[in-house]
């Protein structure tokens, strides 16, 4: 396996303190703070340590504070209700005694009902399409040092951008954007981590939807975007480390904050999962003076 999603793999692998508290690690992914999906990941993680039998069909979560890469994060797992088909469970995410996270999850049994589903978008197929690695590696030099780790990375995922991806240079496009994604490698079966990986993923790009009509890009020293809040559904089984097609339109964007909605499709047009976010997004105008992005996380 390859070295960057092994590394991912052992990053959703929570050490056990009590029956009810986790702990894990945090990694630097070239944001000065902790990468939203991971604190997603591994709480999803968490709460499913304490399941059994049941499949987790929603998550609804909040960024309460910007996270810190060079700390652990404890999981902290309320057993709020567990009942003849659904079983509930709060996550509270912990780091330096104070809560950067919090979310609920929701876990059914297995169950069958009826079906209908939002068609897939018409797009090229990932076998058409570069990855996002060999894109990223034409930025010119100048960008941060941490940017430039993130570049140089083994990164865990095969990213495929649909849409075009303006580096550097403001351009302004529709607020619509559409990524192929799968596991850089073969992955187990088992389905939870299929789950949590895609939990992960949900917020790679999410919220920066919003931007796109405003020729804001995330790697300007000028824009803050931060997670504040992020919903997921999951639908069918899938598998990621088979391609899933990532389909965003940010519908508003509005008071300083942006609305996105995100839908991942496999690749035979089933739809697997959605997801909802609202971000944080400052630029030079709102913030007064040229600041960092503090990446996700955190307002």
């Amino acid at each position: 396996m390859r070295a960057g999603l092994a590394d991912l793999l052992h990053l959703l692998e929570l050490e056990r303190i009590e029956d009810n508290i986790f702990r894990g690690e945090s990694r630097d992914i070239g944001s000065p703070r902790v990468f939203g999906g991971q604190v997603l990941g591994q709480a999803l993680t968490a709460a499913s340590y304490t399941v059994e039998g049941r499949d987790v069909h929603s998550l609804h979560a909040y960024f309460l504070r910007a996270g810190d890469v060079d700390a652990h994060i404890v999981y902290d797992v309320d057993r709020a209700r567990d009942g003849r088909s659904f079983s509930n469970r709060r996550v509270v995410a912990i780091q330096h005694g104070r809560p950067i996270f919090n979310m609920t999850a929701s876990f059914q049994i297995p169950e069958q009902g009826i079906e209908h589903q939002a068609a897939m978008p018409d797009v090229p197929g990932p076998d058409e399409l570069a990855d996002i690695g060999a894109i990223l590696a034409r930025i010119p030099a100048g960008i941060s040092d941490r940017m430039r780790r993130y570049v140089r990375a083994d990164r865990p995922f095969e990213v495929r951008p649909v849409d075009p991806v303006p580096l550097l240079m403001p351009q302004t496009s529709d607020p619509v954007a559409h990524l192929w994604l799968r596991a850089s490698d073969a992955l187990p079966a088992d389905p939870n981590l299929h789950r949590n990986l895609l939990a992960y993923l949900s917020d790679y790009q999410l919220v920066a939807t919003a931007t796109l009509p405003h020729g804001i890009r995330f790697m300007q020293d000028s824009v803050q975007l931060a997670s504040l809040d992020h919903a997921i559904w999951f639908h069918r089984p899938f598998r990621l480390d088979e391609w899933l097609l990532y389909a965003m339109e940010s519908p508003n964007a509005a008071g300083a904050r942006g609305l996105a909605f995100g839908r991942f499709f496999s690749r035979d047009g089933a739809l697997v999962a959605s997801t909802a976010q609202e971000g944080l997004v400052r630029t030079g105008t709102e913030l007064g003076v040229p600041r960092r992005n503090p990446g996700h996380g955190g307002s």
